[in-house]
Parts: structure tokens; C-alpha cells; sequence
């Protein structure tokens, strides 16, 4: 949930500068869980992945290839397009959380 935070604070810098000459876009990797063993496994194609996240489960790259006149490469579009997908991906995963400590809960009894 830190990093959907950070990386909503970045795209906000974007499109804050989108009329700021010479200013470049900028996007924050995705998170490695992978390298630590915590990846998210699909095991079955009905399961639900994240909004930014392709056919194959992983975060989707994609650059912008449009320039302005006075240098700027920041495309509105595809700020708000990425700010969404941060948003729901970020609402996913708060959601998540909340049920895992409904269960925890209930595991102790407590509920």
C-alpha cells in the first residue's frame, strides 16, 4: 500500500508539471516481491489481477512516445489513465488486507 502512496504522489508530480518545458514524465518500478518469494500466483484464469497488471500477472511498461514543441513529454491521458489503475490497485489491496485480519480475527476469536 506504501508503494500504490508513492507512486501516487509521482504521478501527481507528472501531471502538475505537464505544461512545465523540457519536463519529463516519471513512473516508479513495481514492487520485487518476487525476488523475496511473495509473489502473487495465478492459479486459475476467473482469478482477479491488478489493474495495471497484463495477461501474464506482471506489471505492464509502457512509454510515451509524444513530445511537445517546448520539450515536454508528460500526456495527460496517460497520467489519469495510470492514476486510475493505481487506484484501484491500491483499493484491492487495502481490501485484501482488511479480510486477512477479519480472519485473524476470527481465528482468535474475536470476532
Amino acid at each position: 500500500m506504501q508503494w500504490h502512496s508513492a507512486r501516487q504522489g509521482v504521478l501527481a508530480e507528472n501531471v502538475a508539471n505537464a505544461t512545465t518545458p523540457g519536463f519529463r514524465s516519471h513512473d516508479l518500478a513495481p514492487f520485487p516481491a518476487e525476488n523475496d518469494g511473495l509473489a502473487v500466483r495465478r492459479t486459475d484464469a476467473r482469478h482477479l489481477t491488478l489493474a495495471s497488471a497484463g495477461p501474464d500477472g506482471r506489471p505492464q511498461a509502457a512509454g510515451s512516445f509524444e513530445r511537445t514543441p517546448d520539450g515536454n513529454a508528460v500526456v495527460l491521458e496517460e497520467q489519469m489513465i495510470k492514476s486510475a489503475q493505481n487506484q484501484m490497485d491500491h483499493q484491492m489491496v487495502s481490501s485484501l488486507y482488511g479480510k486477512s485480519l477479519g480472519l485473524l480475527r476470527t481465528a482468535i476469536g474475536r470476532r
